[in-house]
């Protein structure tokens, strides 16, 4: 897929990897939706987008309210007339500790952001996508996903994990109705972001995210625009044999293309249980 005229919508567009996925798109010639909760967060997005020459417009919504999902949903149909891509980028990772430890309510707000958040955004898109026969859906992964437990973020790991298997769920779906609408889980990498520095705030803190101060500063640091480029990578390939399978912002795309046959036939790039 080609962003040039396409309308894009991406949440958690405030900050961040987030921001940074709708300037992208926007320098791609898409119309870009910016979505987040905090309104002045997203307007300094719309801003950076207008003075580079892109288009962009900001919709306050919470992911984790469905009517307010559905009505931005319906907002943005009506301005622009379809749906080209989706990105759920908007997360939470506010829990931070053993679960013995854990706030109950801030634990499931994780989970809540992550998933739900993430279901929502996709069941106000799905319908208007799949009658047109056309649109791309992407999930985030981020750490505790498909690679293994996250300890001391159990709340933002298992919301991830479970992202992994319902996007290739998701992507079975539309398979088995003809659907040519694609989803695919992008793995963004370790970021310094408000969020990860939020994870080490307090001693009791980096306890539980020791590997947080760790990646800062390292090799596996990544900047906040390398899932956007990857991004960017996989829309060109993307196509059905490669839907709903698991993506990273080091991925070798031109590999995966090559592959993508392979890929398919033995079912690589998912998560799945060890015999």
């Amino acid at each position: 897929m080609e962003l040039r005229d396409r309308t894009a919508i991406v949440t958690g567009a405030g900050s961040g990897i987030g921001r940074e996925l709708a300037r992208t798109f926007a320098r791609e010639g898409a119309t870009v939706v910016c979505c987040g909760r905090t309104l002045s967060r997203l307007e300094e997005t719309v801003q950076l987008i207008a003075a580079e020459g892109g288009v962009a417009t900001a919709i306050r919504v919470d992911v984790t309210d469905w009517a307010r999902v559905e009505a931005m949903v319906r907002q943005v149909l009506a301005s622009y007339g379809g749906i080209d891509l989706l990105f759920n980028n908007a997360g939470s990772f506010q829990s931070v500790g053993p679960v013995w430890e854990a706030d109950p309510e801030l634990w499931w707000r994780d989970v809540s952001v992550n998933l739900r958040g993430t279901m929502l955004c996709c069941r106000a898109v799905l319908p208007s996508m799949i009658e047109r026969d056309a649109g791309v859906i992407f999930t985030m992964d981020g750490g505790g996903g498909a690679g293994g437990p996250n300890v001391g973020g159990s709340a933002y790991g298992c919301s991830k994990a479970a992202i992994v298997r319902f996007t290739e769920g998701l992507a079975r779906e539309l398979e088995r109705i003809g659907s040519a609408v694609l989803a695919f889980c992008m793995n963004p990498g370790f970021v310094r972001t408000p969020m990860t520095e939020g994870l080490i705030a307090t001693p009791e803190k980096r306890t539980w995210q020791q590997h947080v101060p760790r990646l800062m500063g390292s090799a596996r640091e990544v900047p906040p625009d390398a899932c956007a480029k990857a991004t960017l990578q996989l829309l060109r390939i993307a196509g059905p044999e490669l839907s709903g399978r698991m993506f990273y912002v080091d991925t070798d795309f031109a590999e995966i293309d090559a592959k993508r046959e392979v890929i398919a036939r033995e079912d690589l790039l998912v998560m799945r249980r060890k015999a």
